[in-house]
């Protein structure tokens, strides 16, 4: 192997470390009241935060009001990722990480679970990983008093039927 195939090897492997801290870093932003302020630092100028059921957000100025809008409703959360899959091709990566995580919501301080999938494509910005766009698909929302296995099983029993 030349030094050449070895500094892009350890170059790829710089880059997917720094998108797991800007993965680590959204979290920690969510966590924090979803800092409006923070959380447009994570994001391309023109990057997107997309979710189920909520709908595309383009651009600093919807993604802050997005934040707005969660930090109003949500009193907790506690953002867990794991499973990272990461593809890094110069400038650009893709990903995908498995979410699941305790909610509050203020309206009845309820109590809830929630699992999803992110995919996300990533886009280096003068040197610094970024969120091109973010999409959150939802997998499971459960209560917490009751969990998701009442829900799923009843799913299954119609599938199974």
């Amino acid at each position: 192997m030349s030094t050449t195939d070895l500094e892009k090897r350890i170059a790829v492997l710089e880059d997917i470390e720094a998108i797991k801290k800007l993965k680590a870093r959204y979290c920690s932003v969510c966590d924090d009241d979803h800092n409006p302020d923070e959380i447009v630092k994570l994001f391309a100028g023109d990057g997107i935060w997309e979710g189920d059921g909520i709908g595309a957000h383009r651009g600093h100025a919807a993604i802050r009001r997005l934040f707005e809008g969660f930090r109003d409703r949500i009193s907790f959360s506690q953002h867990n990722v794991f499973n990272p899959v990461i593809e890094v091709e110069g400038d650009h990566a893709k990903g995908h990480w498995y979410f699941l995580g305790p909610f509050t919501f203020r309206k009845g301080n309820r109590q809830r679970w929630l699992a999803a999938r992110y995919e996300e494509d990533y886009v280096k910005v003068n040197g610094e990983w970024k969120f091109q766009h973010l999409r959150a698909i939802g997998r499971m929302s459960a209560p917490y008093e009751t969990g998701w296995a009442a829900q799923e099983s009843q799913a299954w029993q119609r599938k199974e039927s």
